[in-house]
C-alpha cells in the first residue's frame, strides 16, 4: 500500500472539506478520512481489500504518524500452593529461601507465592519486545497478564493503551496470542488452515476472492509460500516442519492484522535458523504497526539483532528493563562489565542465576534497576517532554487511524461513538457463518482421515453381524420371547457403548478450540451446534447399517414400518449416546479416565434399563436411576414396536409350561395337566388357546407408562439436553486463565 505523507496531501492535492477550504492545518483524523475517501472512489466506492502494509525502513526518519503505547504498571500476581509442614523457626525450621525469593505470607498448610512482582514497562507500536529469564521467572505469566489471561481479581496493577485502560472484550478483537504449543488440524493443508482462519476473523463484507488474496499475502509474508500445498501433519502423518509449524501459528492468529501481538516463547523447541526466521517474521510484523510482545527463553546472538527492546526478569521481579544496545551499559554501571566477543543475553541470564545462588539473591539487582530506569525516564523528560508521546491520540482515533490504514480487518468500521469497544464488533460474522465453516472445516478434515469412521463403521457392523447370526430368525415361542428380550437390551446398550469412540474427538479439539474462542474467532454456540450437525450423517449410516442387519435376520415383527421405527430409535441411541460421551469430553481431561467413566456409568445404565430387573421390582431407593437410565428408553421402544399386538399369541396352550421344570414332560401328560387345570379354574384350555399376547409380555415387564413414541422422543430429548450441558462446559470451563 502506498505511503501517503500529510504534507503532500496538503500541499500538491489541497485540503477540502464538502462545504470548502479547510482553514489551518487538517487534524490526523481528517487526513485519514480524507485518504480513505479517495481511495474508496479509486475502488469504484467500495472498500479496498486489506493489504500487507509496506516495510518502513528503518533508515527512514519520518516520524510515525499512528502511535500506540501498551503501559503496565505494578503488575503483581501470586497464587496459593500447599505448603509442607515446616518446623517453626524456634524449632530449628528453616526460614524463607535463600535468595530473597518473595513467597508472601505463609500458613500452617498453605503460603502465598508471588509469581509477578511489581513489574512495569512499556512497548510501542513498530518494536518487538522481548521477555526473558531462567524458567520459573514469569515470563510467560508476564505475557498472559499483558494478554488478560489471568482473572481480574487476582491480578494487581494496570495496563493501558495510550494511557486508557483496556477492556477484555476490546483487547480480544485488537490482539492475538499465540500459545506455545502448535495447535493445529493435522489434515488440512497450510493454506486451507490460514484460509479457514480468514474465513473465521474476517467480516463477511469481504469477498471470498479477497479473502484468498489476504491469505496468499500471509503466506509470502510468512515465508510459506513453498509449503504452502502440504499439510501439516503429526505423529502418524508426514507434514511440514517444526518451524514453518510455528509459522503457521503465528499466521492463523495474525489473519486480521490485530494492533498488540502476544507470543508464548515462540522459538521454544526449534533450531536457530528455524527460530531467526520465526523471530524475523515476527520483526515484519511489528514494522508493519503492531506491538509484538513474546517470551523467550535464551536468544541467539544473530537473534539479539532484531530485538528493540528486552525486559528480563528473575523470580517475577524486573531486572533489566531496556534496549539492547544498553546492555552493555547497564551491566559496566552495575559492576560486571559483559567481555567482548560474548552474548550479551547469555552473560546476562548466567549473571542472574549465579546471584540468584546467592544469600542476597537478585535484590541488589533490581534495585539499581529501580534506580537506572529512574533516571533514564527523567532524561528522557527533559529531552522530549513527554515520556509516552501520543501524537495526542485518543484510543478511539488511534483505533480508527489504523482501521483506515488497513489494519484491524476483522469486522471493524466506523463508528460516532465515544467509546473505542463500540469501534470494533464481537465477532466477525454472524452465527449461520460460523456453523457453516466450522462444519466445512470438521468434514474436511474427517474426509482425510476415512479410517476413523471405517473403523466406528466396521464395528458397527461386525456386531450386527454377530447379533444376527447368534439370535436368527426367533420364533414365537416362549423361548423366543425370551430371546428377544436379550437382543434387544444388548442391541440397545451396544449402541451407546460404540459411542464412546467420540470420547476423544473434542479432547484432541479442545486446545484448538480454547486457543480459538479465546479472541472470539467464533461463538461457542456455533461450535455446538456444528459439531452436532456434523455428527448426524455419521449416525445415519452406522443406524441404517445396524438396522439393516439385523431387523429380518432376526424375524422382528412389524414390517416396513416396523423397520422404520426400528432405524427410529437405533438412530434416537446412537444421538443420545453421541451426546452423552461429548459432554462428558467436555468435562474430563483425559482419554482413558473419560474411556473409564463412560463404560461404568452404560454399564449402571443397562442395570437399571428394566431388562436385568423390572421397574415394580427395582428398590425405592434406586427407582430414579431407573428413570435416568439412556437405555430404558430405547429399550422400551423396541419393546413396544415388537409386542405391542393384541392378536399375535405367544403363548398357546401347553406352551405355558415350557419355562418350568414340567417343560421335559411328555406332551400326552402336559395335555392331561392342562384339562386338569381347565376343570379347576372352569376355564376351557385347550392345546389351540392363546393364554398370553404381546401386551400380556409388556405388561410383565412393566412397560405400561409411556408409548414407543413417546420413549422415542424421550431419548431424542436426553441428546439435546446432553448438547445444552456440553455447551454450558464450554462455556464456563474454556475461560483460559489463570486464578
Amino acid at each position: 500500500m502506498p505511503r501517503v505523507v500529510a504534507e503532500n496531501v496538503v500541499d500538491n492535492l489541497g485540503f477540502y472539506d464538502q462545504h470548502g477550504p479547510v482553514a489551518g492545518s487538517p487534524s490526523l483524523g481528517e487526513l485519514l478520512k480524507y485518504v480513505g475517501d479517495i481511495r474508496k472512489e479509486e475502488n469504484g466506492g467500495e472498500t479496498p481489500a486489506h493489504q500487507v502494509l509496506e516495510m518502513i525502513s528503518e533508515t527512514s526518519s519520518e516520524p510515525r504518524a499512528l502511535p500506540f503505547v501498551l503501559k503496565f504498571s505494578n503488575l503483581t500476581y501470586s497464587v496459593k500452593v500447599r505448603s509442607k509442614m515446616a518446623l517453626p523457626g524456634w524449632l530449628g525450621g528453616r526460614g524463607d529461601r535463600l535468595g530473597g525469593d518473595p513467597v508472601g505470607s505463609e500458613g500452617m498448610f498453605s503460603r502465598s507465592k508471588v509469581l509477578l512482582n511489581d513489574i512495569s514497562g512499556e512497548a510501542r507500536d513498530g518494536e518487538l519486545v522481548a521477555v526473558l529469564g531462567a524458567s520459573g521467572s514469569g515470563k510467560s505469566t508476564l505475557i498472559d497478564a499483558l494478554a488478560n489471561r489471568i482473572a481480574k481479581g487476582s491480578l494487581k496493577g494496570t495496563v493501558t493503551l495510550n494511557g486508557e485502560q483496556l477492556e477484555s472484550r476490546l483487547l480480544k478483537v485488537i490482539s492475538a496470542y499465540v500459545m506455545q504449543d502448535d495447535l493445529l488440524f493435522p489434515m488440512l493443508t497450510v493454506e486451507e488452515t490460514l484460509m479457514f482462519a480468514a474465513e473465521f476473523r474476517l467480516p463477511r463484507t469481504f469477498s471470498k476472492s479477497k479473502k484468498r488474496l489476504r491469505v496468499q499475502a500471509l503466506i509470502d509474508q510468512l515465508g510459506l509460500r513453498n509449503a504452502a500445498k502440504t499439510v501439516i501433519g503429526d505423529e502418524g502423518h508426514r507434514g511440514v516442519s517444526g518451524g514453518e509449524r510455528r509459522r503457521v501459528s503465528i499466521g492463523i492468529d495474525i489473519i486480521h492484522d490485530p494492533i498488540i501481538l502476544f507470543l508464548d516463547e515462540p522459538t521454544s523447541g526449534l533450531d536457530s535458523t528455524s527460530a531467526y526466521m520465526v523471530v524475523k517474521v515476527l520483526q515484519r510484523i511489528a514494522q508493519s504497526g503492531s506491538i509484538v510482545m513474546m517470551s523467550i527463553h535464551q536468544p541467539s546472538y544473530r537473534l539479539l539483532g532484531l530485538l528493540d527492546r528486552m525486559l528480563f526478569l528473575s523470580r517475577g521481579q524486573p531486572v533489566y528493563n531496556g534496549s539492547p544496545t544498553e546492555l552493555p551499559l547497564f551491566f559496566s554501571d552495575f559492576g560486571h562489565p559483559i567481555p567482548d566477543k560474548e552474548n550479551r543475553t547469555e552473560f546476562a541470564l548466567d549473571l542472574i542465576r549465579e546471584l540468584e545462588g546467592t544469600p542476597g539473591g537478585t535484590k541488589r539487582l533490581v534495585e539499581f534497576n529501580k534506580a537506572w530506569q529512574n533516571l533514564k525516564r527523567s532524561r528522557n523528560a527533559m529531552t522530549t517532554g513527554n515520556e509516552t508521546p501520543t501524537h495526542g491520540l485518543t484510543l478511539k482515533e488511534a483505533i480508527s487511524a489504523s482501521i483506515s490504514r488497513g489494519k484491524l480487518v476483522s469486522g471493524a468500521g466506523a463508528n460516532n461513538g465515544t467509546n473505542p469497544t463500540s469501534m470494533v464488533p464481537t465477532f466477525a460474522n454472524p452465527r449461520w457463518i460460523e456453523m457453516a465453516v466450522l462444519s466445512k472445516r470438521s468434514f474436511t478434515n474427517s474426509r482425510r482421515m476415512p479410517e476413523l469412521f471405517g473403523i466406528r463403521l466396521a464395528a458397527v457392523t461386525v456386531t450386527g453381524f454377530i447379533l444376527a447370526t447368534v439370535f436368527w430368525n426367533l420364533d414365537d415361542s416362549p423361548r423366543g420371547v425370551q430371546e428377544r428380550l436379550g437382543f434387544f437390551a444388548f442391541a440397545m446398550s451396544t449402541t451407546f457403548y460404540t459411542c464412546a469412540d467420540a470420547l476423544p474427538v473434542f479432547l484432541q479439539e479442545r486446545y484448538i478450540f480454547m486457543r480459538e474462542t479465546a479472541y472470539n474467532a467464533y461463538r461457542r454456540s456455533s461450535y455446538v451446534l456444528s459439531h452436532s450437525l456434523v455428527a448426524i450423517p455419521s449416525l445415519i449410516i452406522l443406524s441404517l447399517a445396524f438396522a439393516a442387519i439385523t431387523f429380518w435376520a432376526v424375524g422382528l415383527a412389524g414390517g416396513v414400518s416396523g423397520f422404520i421405527f426400528y432405524f427410529f430409535v437405533i438412530l434416537a441411541s446412537f444421538w443420545a449416546g453421541s451426546s452423552f460421551v461429548t459432554f462428558l469430553s467436555g468435562v474430563v481431561p483425559q482419554v482413558m479416565l473419560g474411556y473409564t467413566i463412560v463404560v461404568a456409568i452404560l454399564a449402571y445404565f443397562l442395570l437399571f434399563s428394566g431388562f436385568f430387573i423390572t421397574r415394580d421390582r427395582i428398590p425405592g431407593y434406586w427407582i430414579w436411576f431407573h428413570y435416568l437410565s439412556l437405555v430404558k428408553y430405547p429399550y422400551e421402544a423396541v419393546l413396544q414396536n415388537e409386542f405391542d399386538d393384541l392378536v399375535k399369541c405367544f403363548i398357546r396352550g401347553t406352551q405355558i409350561f415350557d419355562n418350568s421344570p414340567l417343560a421335559a414332560v411328555d406332551e400326552g401328560v402336559k395335555s392331561r395337566l392342562l384339562q386338569s387345570m381347565s376343570r379347576s379354574l372352569g376355564v376351557n384350555i385347550s392345546s389351540t388357546t392363546c393364554l398370553t399376547t404381546g401386551v400380556d409380555i409388556l405388561k410383565q415387564q412393566g412397560i405400561t407408562d409411556l408409548s414407543k413414541w413417546g420413549c422415542l422422543w424421550i431419548t431424542v430429548a436426553w441428546g439435546f439436553f446432553f448438547r445444552i450441558l456440553f455447551y454450558f462446559c464450554l462455556l464456563l470451563g474454556s475461560k483460559n486463565k489463570r486464578r
